[in-house]
């Protein structure tokens, strides 16, 4: 089963990611919101829509803008609107 690990800390775990461009996107509900903050950092993707950011933060180290999510996506992603992945040194294990 997927896992997304960051800081020695399971964050988020499912057995129903999507696979979009080699990133697992979890769903929103299997995410450990506990370790999530809002971030106000946004970017565009010309056919997913505009993503969101989260950053996570565990035993008080905080990464930045480490975890996404398409909380409104276009037609063509809307098979993971909401769901989470992640960059910055977070380890998915499949």
């Amino acid at each position: 089963m997927p896992k997304a690990i960051w800081n020695g800390t399971v964050i988020a775990e499912s057995d129903r990611t999507e696979v979009v461009e080699g990133n697992h996107y979890f769903p929103p509900e299997t995410i450990k919101q506990e370790y999530f903050k809002p971030s106000s950092k946004h970017s565009t993707c010309p056919w997913k829509g505009v993503a969101s950011y989260y950053s996570i933060e565990v035993d008080n180290q905080v990464n930045q803008d480490a975890a996404w999510y398409y909380p409104e996506a276009k037609s063509a992603a809307k098979n993971i609107e909401g769901y989470v992945a992640f960059w910055r040194g977070v380890k998915v294990e499949a």
